[in-house]
């Protein structure tokens, strides 16, 4: 039987799978609820000091289909519009409750130290195990240069993460934003700021579509709308591109650092193809909006089964594996033309390549044809 239990930054999880921030981590009912169904961790809806300011709108989330499956899910929704006070004492009652279970904080605030310094500092008296900096929401309060605004800047997200870790008696993950060329370059900061870890990928700023009845983009609000982040299956691809780059990063130059992977899980499978590129952790938020929180039982057994497909006993026997077999498209165009020579190379008539080919009224003969001439 597999064991899927991980240790990460210092945190034990019975699982590797990890509510994503978002609605499924919205308020201390459904966290419990997450809990409950046997989550590895949840990481709460994204929090600030100031929630006055953020207000959402209906409708604010736009699917795109196959027949009836659901591939693509876009959301204009906001970070939490809870007040900053009532989180610090639902996170008390969650750790009260679950004292044996990962609690992370995602927090985004402005560009400044002291409002970082303070809700890391709240946060933490309250209990929370570790703490995700959302420097990656592709909408809303761009303006306050908040979430992908501040992530796409890897100077300023250096000098927020120089702040955090300097509070911070926990460990701190950096979440990575997917709308930039060199997510290294982002990556590279925080870790060098002094981050346990990074999680990718956070979803990608799009729009759905257009509804050729009313001509008006999706989703409609007062018959307007605006960009939103895409996330569901058809964004897996993309985040294993990400995850592995990030990956190859942390082995490169700071090993040792964790990594939580992000994007379009469904399956155990799913789950398996983020582990073997490196990933410590699978987070999972559209995921459990399409199919609630009992995904997390589909989700292990998944898992384990390809776990003992392969004969893996442990997560680590199987992360970052696959990691070995990417390279440079000149090097496959090398290693292709060596495979043609080898295949085409003569060979020695008659030469055994089998030991089924064996005869024993040939054998000497056999065997003088596999002597090198030398």
């Amino acid at each position: 039987m597999a064991d899927l239990s991980v240790t990460v930054d210092g945190l034990k999880l019975p699982n590797p799978f990890i509510i994503g921030s978002g609605p499924p981590g919205t308020n201390a009912n459904v966290i419990a609820k997450a809990f409950d169904e046997g989550w590895g961790a949840v990481i709460a809806k994204t929090i600030s000091l100031d929630a006055s300011k953020v207000i959402n709108v209906t409708p604010r989330y736009a699917r795109m289909r196959a027949g009836k499956d659901i591939l693509g899910w876009q959301n204009i929704e906001l970070i939490s519009d809870r007040p900053f006070d009532t989180w610090i004492e639902e996170f008390k009652q969650v750790k009260n409750k679950y004292p044996g279970r990962v609690l992370i904080a995602s927090i985004m605030e402005e560009y400044r130290k002291d409002a970082w310094v303070e809700i890391v500092e709240r946060c933490q008296a309250a209990g929370v195990d570790a703490f995700e900096l959302n420097f990656s929401c592709p909408h809303g309060l761009p303006e306050r240069k908040m979430g992908a605004a501040m992530g796409q800047d890897p100077e300023i997200l250096g000098e927020v993460c120089g702040w955090v870790n300097a509070a911070a008696k926990v460990p701190v993950w950096a979440k990575m934003t997917p709308n930039i060329t060199h997510i290294e370059e982002p990556a590279r900061a925080a870790l060098k700021a002094g981050c346990e870890g990074l999680a990718a990928i956070n979803t990608i700023l799009c729009v759905m579509g257009v509804d050729l009845k009313t001509l008006r983009p999706e989703p409609t609000v007062e018959g307007y709308t605006t960009p939103g982040g895409y996330s569901c299956r058809a964004v897996r691809p993309i985040a294993l591109r990400f995850v592995m780059e990030c990956a190859r990063l942390i082995r490169a130059e700071f090993p040792g650092r964790s990594l939580s992977g992000i994007g379009g899980v469904e399956t155990g499978d799913d789950a398996a193809q983020f582990i073997l590129l490196g990933a410590n952790t699978v987070q999972v938020c559209t995921g459990v909006m399409i199919n609630g929180y009992s995904l997390a039982k589909d989700l292990c057994n998944g898992l384990s089964a390809f776990m003992d497909k392969h004969n893996f006993k442990t997560i680590d026997d199987f992360r970052g594996h696959s990691l070995q077999y990417f390279t440079t498209h000149a090097d496959l165009v090398q290693r292709q033309a060596a495979a043609k020579a080898a295949a085409a190379a003569p060979k020695p008539d008659g030469a055994i390549t089998k030991d089924t080919q064996w005869q024993g009224d040939k054998f000497v003969e056999q065997t003088e044809k596999l002597v090198s001439n030398q």
